[in-house]
């Protein structure tokens, strides 16, 4: 298991096991796409996001921000991000009571209901930006590529600080930590093995087959939000071409 003592560190030990191992795959069956990204490219995509947070959004850490993101590999950074600054991520929080908000394209207008700083993000392949920016909102593709790539907090969170809103549950740093590595156990996850999940990020389930109880066993995550439109022959045969060792569909 991990060593960690915050959701923040789960990305550090990956890097440190083996920086070019794969980390997360995310397919987007209505698409055709497939993104693999390894530790090394996670963390310098969470870098640029968390300098983005902390230096051009003045964020704080405490601060609460709303994700209105899907299960996605730019969510799963976005949420790492959250948690190196230390502001509590609250996937389909509230935008109207949250410091900021990050929306996709379908759930701009709800997003408008933060006075904050509003993010929008594309999730179209590789991280394009809009072709247009939607009035009202910064287009992350834009901004961010031009972060720098290592990150180090001004004001470090700590294993106690609020991190992550799931329903109506607020987790500490240490309780997502507890949680995912419970999570893992009971799934039989280990160092090495690679789930195959098809939950969203709307609640913890799906947040911690997707991205924290991988994370925190030192495997590897395909994400497959839209497997619900493959039949089973397809969802095995991906499963084999990636190597699956276990699955949450």
């Amino acid at each position: 298991m991990n060593t960690a003592d915050t959701p923040a560190d789960l990305l550090r030990s990956a890097l440190a096991r083996d920086a070019a191992r794969p980390l997360i795959t995310y397919y987007d069956d209505a698409t055709g796409e497939r993104v693999e990204l390894s530790a090394a490219t996670l963390a310098n995509w969470v870098s640029k996001t968390a300098n983005l947070l902390q230096d051009d959004l003045s964020a704080e850490r405490g601060d609460r921000i709303a994700l209105l993101l899907p299960a996605h590999w730019q969510t799963a950074v976005w949420l790492l991000a959250c948690a190196a600054t230390g502001v509590v991520a609250e996937p389909g929080g509230d935008p109207a009571a949250a410091d900021a908000v990050v929306a996709g394209p379908e759930r701009l207008d709800e997003a408008r209901a933060c006075s904050g700083e509003r993010l929008a993000l594309s999730l179209r392949p590789l991280g394009a930006p809009f072709p247009q920016p939607p009035a009202g909102f910064t287009d992350y593709a834009r901004v961010a590529p031009a972060q720098p790539d290592a990150f180090t907090a001004l004001d470090p969170p700590s294993p106690g600080d609020p991190a992550l809103v799931t329903g109506s549950e607020e987790l500490t740093g240490a309780e997502v930590l507890a949680r995912a590595r419970a999570d893992a156990q009971a799934r039989g996850l280990g160092a090495g093995d690679r789930i195959m999940s098809g939950l969203g990020y709307g609640d913890w389930d799906g947040l911690s087959a997707g991205l924290f109880a991988p994370l925190a066993a030192g495997a590897s995550v395909v994400l497959c939000p839209r497997a619900d439109l493959l039949d089973d022959a397809a969802r095995a045969a991906r499963a084999q071409s990636e190597h699956v060792t276990h699955v949450a569909l």
